[in-house]
């Protein structure tokens, strides 16, 4: 077992089982003199003590002299006589970690288009790459102590998702996009998010590469209502107005009952439903009534306009048009 451990501090690598991984810290702090360090080509070993980060090894093969390696001078531990260098060593991938998942609440936003209050979700994913290890190091590794990639992707799903709400929120309510059709935005919105990212992970020294296929949802309940909202906009522009409208949504859905129902009591429903909607339409050769206040036509037993709800008197009601 000596002899193992006497070889593993001759010889430094990242472990087979560890390539996956974005940080390494190599278990040892007591590094022998003229080891040798085995450096992949997608990492680099960073050297920290103290704080600081002293010195990073680039890809290859380096033998630990400080007559070769000048900051291993600063590292030297001079109890042990020069033989070993106190310090700890990371091994940071530099390649692209792709498909991260991200996504959780955005945010309660008032739709511009409805002003019907909306609660946005977004799911998707992601590519995180280290841009600097040495503030990876400072300002992550060493004073969050964020060493797995669980726990660095968890901090960075967070980040992603406050930059995102900031950009989405930001457009919702400064240029008035509705809700409904915001997926159009996509390609806008990933721009904006991966430019805002770099900005907010520029001091940590991770970059977010790319976004991938992400969706913002909206609740059920939410969508529904906005969907509704957008309907009745257009049926009373069709209708003329909005008591036009809800007139004739009345008779439809007066008929509908009664086909299902049928019968004599079927016929007495339509009854009413015809009597309901004879502001719509009235039936040939009947007397309808003038609205003084907006000149539309109303059937001679209304006592309100369909069309602006104003009251109609005894005189307009005898002063009809046959």
């Amino acid at each position: 077992m000596g002899f193992l451990r006497d070889l593993r501090r001759e010889f430094i690598a990242r472990p087979d089982a560890y390539k996956a991984e974005i940080l390494f810290k190599w278990p040892d702090t007591n590094i022998r003199r003229r080891s040798q360090v085995t450096i992949e080509q997608d990492e680099v070993a960073v050297f920290f003590r103290d704080g600081t980060v002293r010195g990073i090894l680039q890809p290859g093969v380096s033998t630990l002299d400080s007559s070769e390696i000048p900051f291993l001078g600063d590292l030297v531990d001079s109890l042990t006589g020069g033989n070993y260098f106190k310090t700890e060593l990371y091994f940071v991938s530099t390649r692209e970690f792709p498909n991260l998942p991200f996504g959780g609440m955005v945010d309660n936003v008032i739709d511009p288009e409805t002003q019907l209050g909306v609660g946005l979700r977004v799911f998707g994913d992601y590519s995180l790459k280290v841009t600097a290890p040495d503030k990876l190091i400072v300002n992550l590794a060493g004073t969050r102590d964020l060493l797995s990639n669980d726990q660095i992707t968890d901090w960075m799903r967070d980040q992603l998702l406050k930059v995102f709400r900031q950009a989405v929120v930001g457009h919702i309510t400064a240029q008035a996009w509705p809700i409904l059709g915001i997926a159009a935005r996509n390609a806008e919105i990933e721009d904006e998010v991966i430019e805002g990212a770099g900005t907010a992970l520029a001091g940590y020294g991770l970059q977010v590469a790319r976004m991938g296929n992400f969706v913002i949802s909206i609740k059920p309940d939410d969508e529904s209502a906005l969907k509704k909202y957008r309907r009745d906009v257009q049926y009373t522009k069709l209708a003329g107005s909005f008591q036009a409208a809800a007139a004739g949504e009345a008779v439809e859905g007066i008929g509908e009952g009664a086909a299902k129902g049928g019968g004599a009591g079927g016929a007495a429903v339509i009854g009413a439903g015809l009597n309901l909607g004879a502001g719509l339409v009235a039936a040939s050769g009947s007397v309808q009534v003038r609205c003084a206040s907006c000149g539309t036509m109303n059937a001679t037993t209304s006592r309100f306009c369909s069309s602006c709800g104003h009251a109609l008197t005894e005189t307009e009601q005898t002063a009809g048009t046959p």
